[in-house]
């Protein structure tokens, strides 16, 4: 057992040569086990920890009154996007009689597999979930769906794992702000983005290459940065604006990062938009409290928490079927504002 994992009804069965069903049953001292087996089972069961996920079997078969918990985890909630998902996820599970437990990752695999196994033992009846950044293991995920826990992603999704899921469409979000930039008059866009193990990465990178190529521009890989956040902006622009062959505009990950860009290149002397144009992701409320207001990518947080909890609580109740992957995608549209042309 790795450590951490929860221990599983299927890890007990491999253990012992028995089926799946037949743990069960011992679990639950059903007669048709013999006395010796589920004595043998349970005692296995109890050296190993294990901790039936009682409240997840309650709401697949109780519909009068279950216990309705749903578990949350965030990988910041302070992040207006993250909360404005949470903010969606809260208002469809109180409409529809659930409460949350939610948790921080903090951008910590970790930390991240200590709160699905706290969940799990807390007996949630699902987890809704954005993985942390460098989560590059996914067994305390499939661990989860073993148990019968449903579980739906939600932002960065997990192409690893065989489950729900619901994102923005991050290719056609960049495309569409990378035109934009290259329609407006602009020949050399900048991309700042995060690791790309993530699909959120890869997809909005690929919506800014093709974005070039369909314009005939070249895909510049001195144009390409690893940069996500506002400090790390601040601290690699400098160098940019002072090349010779300087970028025109910057497509950034996240708003953030965008108003990291814009204060350097505001500090620096040069004019946006008229000498460097800057487009963000996120349409968070700083994109409207900096000077000039931001150009970005609306996500519509608060639609992607509601999708999510629909799915997760659908699956919950058995009106969608739990072994079916649910793939719902949120449309972006780009707010156009003072830091483009």
């Amino acid at each position: 057992m790795k450590e951490h994992a929860p221990l599983t009804m299927k890890d007990i069965a491999r253990a012992l040569g028995v089926s799946v069903a037949t743990v069960s049953r011992a679990l639950k001292d059903s007669p048709r086990i013999s006395a010796e087996r589920r004595e043998a089972i349970k005692a296995y069961a109890r050296e190993h920890n294990f901790a039936p996920n009682l409240l997840a079997e309650s709401l697949r078969h109780n519909r009068v009154h279950p216990v309705r918990v749903i578990g949350v985890i965030l990988p910041q909630i302070c992040h207006y996007y993250f909360s404005t998902i949470l903010s969606g996820i809260e208002e469809e599970a109180s409409a529809r009689g659930y409460q949350l437990m939610v948790a921080q990752s903090d951008e910590r695999y970790e930390r991240e597999v200590r709160i699905c196994q706290a969940f799990y033992e807390n007996k949630v009846c699902g987890i809704i979930v954005c993985q942390a950044k460098d989560t590059v293991k996914y067994d305390h995920f499939q661990r989860l769906i073993d148990s019968g826990v449903p579980l739906v992603f939600f932002d960065r999704i997990n192409t690893g794992i065989d489950c729900s899921r619901v994102v923005v469409d991050d290719y056609m979000g960049a495309y569409t702000a990378v035109t934009h930039l290259i329609e407006s008059g602009c020949r050399r866009v900048a991309f700042y983005g995060t690791s790309m193990h993530l699909e959120i990465s890869k997809n909005r990178f690929n919506g800014y290459r093709d974005a070039l190529l369909r314009h005939h521009l070249p895909a510049d890989d001195s144009l390409v940065f690893f940069c996500d956040n506002r400090a790390d902006a601040e601290a690699i622009t400098p160098d940019i604006l002072a090349r010779a062959d300087r970028p025109d505009a910057f497509f950034a990950v996240n708003d953030d990062t965008a108003i990291g860009i814009l204060y350097t290149a505001k500090r620096m002397g040069f004019r946006v938009p008229e000498d460097v144009s800057i487009c963000g992701f996120t349409n968070g409320e700083r994109a409207i409290a900096c000077d000039p207001m931001l150009t970005t990518v609306e996500q519509r947080g608060r639609v992607v928490g509601e999708e999510a909890a629909n799915i997760l609580i659908g699956q919950v109740e058995g009106f969608l079927p739990a072994d079916k992957v649910e793939k719902r995608i949120v449309r972006t549209r780009l707010i156009v504002r003072g830091t483009t042309r």
